[in-house]
């Protein structure tokens, strides 16, 4: 794959398939949490938007392995139900909860091994590729952009000067992050270039009007340290 074709592509499978060994597992758990975003008026059941958040938490250390556990389960539990409650008709010939609530919980119980790279990778690519198809009804390309916002452009990697991170621009992307405040992304572009900051891949990112920013990010990420 050429830049120009990543850059063209809009199916976030061939993006998954073709980056495969350049993720790691906290950057492919927070891709399928965006998915999940997206639709999230569709999880109708807590019990499923529970595990989506549990393996966001997971992916960040704030929730070890063993507590993730019993969220996992609560999320099969309502796909379970929701399917007895369609009298066993197939899930894929179904609509709305029970869909979500079974993509809850394949995106919970496939990542939730703390194995190393490159086995659970392997089974995490392949079921968020199941999420992808499953759990979202946008269009592929709103997939495909989620994946370059998460993982940025493996054919120009950014250097990150340390020296950047001010307080104040730790502040603000810290704040970002932890409040879902993306709307403050130009302010942190501000800040940047401030602290002299002179990457234009950075602050164009940062600054993109179009752009659905998410956690995990990689501009963000950089600001943050984060891998």
């Amino acid at each position: 794959m050429t830049e120009a074709e990543w850059l063209a592509c809009e199916d976030a499978d061939q993006l998954l398939l073709w980056n495969h060994h350049r993720l790691t597992p906290r950057k492919l758990r927070l891709f399928a949490v965006a998915c999940c975003w997206v639709m999230r008026w569709r999880f109708t059941d807590p019990r499923s938007w529970g595990a989506v958040e549990a393996v966001e938490a997971h992916a960040e250390g704030r929730l070890s392995r063993e507590e993730l556990g019993p969220i996992v389960a609560g999320a099969h539990d309502a796909w379970a139900d929701m399917v007895l409650r369609r009298a066993g008709r197939p899930v894929r010939n179904t609509k709305g909860g029970e869909l979500t609530a079974l993509a809850a919980w394949k995106l919970a119980h496939p990542l939730a091994s703390d194995n190393p790279l490159p086995g659970d990778l392997k089974t995490s690519v392949d079921e968020t590729i199941g999420i992808v198809r499953q759990g979202v009804k946008r269009s592929r390309a709103t997939q495909a952009a989620l994946f370059r916002e998460v993982f940025g452009n493996p054919f120009r990697p950014v250097a990150f000067d340390p020296q950047w991170r001010t307080s104040d621009v730790l502040l603000l992307a810290r704040g970002i992050y932890e409040e879902r405040a993306f709307d403050r992304m130009p302010i942190l572009a501000d800040a940047l270039q401030d602290a002299g900051c002179d990457s234009d891949d950075i602050l164009d990112h940062l600054r993109d009007a179009n752009a659905t920013h998410v956690r995990g990010c990689w501009a963000l990420d950089l600001v943050l340290g984060k891998g």
